[in-house]
C-alpha cells in the first residue's frame, strides 16, 4: 500500500466541484417542484373569492349613519364672482396702461426730443431710467398678479377689505397714466 497517495474524494465518490454542481441542480429541481405544487392550488379557482364586505346579508339590520350636509349660508358666494373678475380686469388694464405710457419716456429719449420727459422719474427703481418694453410689461404683470392674488386670498378668508389691493393698484396705476400723458406726450 502506498501511504499518502490517495486522492481526497467525498463520501459519495465524486470530486468536490462535481458534487456542488449536483447539489445545486437538486436544489433547483426541488424549488421548482414546490413552486408548481403551491401554484397549482390557486390555478383551480376561476376568480377571486368575494370580500366579506361585499356580501349583503338578508337579515342584517339597517343602520342609518348620520351624514354631514354642507349647506351654503344665505349671501355666501365663492371667492371668484362677477364683481371680483370685473375689479381684477379694471386693475390689470390700468396697470398695463401705466406701463405702456411709461414707455413714452424711452421713445422720447431714443428720438432725442428736448423739452419732454425722456427719463423715468417717478419709479426708476421699478422700470429703470430708460425702461425697456420687456421690463415695463414684466413690472405690470407682477403688480397685477400680486394685487389679484392678495384680493383672492383676502376674499377666500372672508375679509371685508378684499377689494382694497385691487383699488390701490388701480389708483396708483391711473395716477401714473395721468402723469405720463401730461408730461411725456
Amino acid at each position: 500500500m502506498n501511504n499518502g497517495t490517495y486522492e481526497s474524494l467525498p463520501a459519495h465518490g465524486l470530486l468536490a466541484p462535481e458534487g456542488f454542481k449536483r447539489g445545486l441542480f437538486l436544489n433547483t429541481i426541488l424549488f421548482t417542484a414546490v413552486a408548481v405544487i403551491s401554484l397549482a392550488t390557486t390555478v383551480q379557482a376561476a376568480e377571486l373569492p368575494e370580500a366579506p364586505s361585499s356580501v349583503i346579508r338578508a337579515n342584517a339590520p339597517v343602520i342609518d349613519a348620520p351624514t354631514r350636509v354642507s349647506v351654503p349660508q344665505i349671501g355666501e358666494v365663492g371667492p371668484v364672482d362677477a364683481k371680483f373678475v370685473s375689479l381684477a380686469l379694471i386693475s390689470t388694464t390700468s396697470t398695463f396702461a401705466d406701463s405702456y405710457t411709461t414707455l413714452f419716456a424711452r421713445q422720447n429719449w431714443l428720438a432725442r426730443r428736448p423739452g419732454v420727459c425722456n427719463v423715468e422719474v417717478q419709479s426708476p427703481y421699478l422700470y429703470g431710467t430708460h425702461p425697456t418694453v420687456g421690463r415695463a410689461y414684466a413690472v405690470a404683470s407682477a403688480k397685477s398678479a400680486g394685487s389679484v392674488f392678495a384680493a383672492y386670498y383676502l376674499r377666500k378668508h372672508h375679509n371685508r377689505f378684499w377689494s382694497l389691493p385691487l383699488f390701490a393698484n388701480t389708483a396708483i396705476s391711473l395716477q401714473g397714466v395721468t402723469q405720463n400723458m401730461i408730461a411725456c406726450n
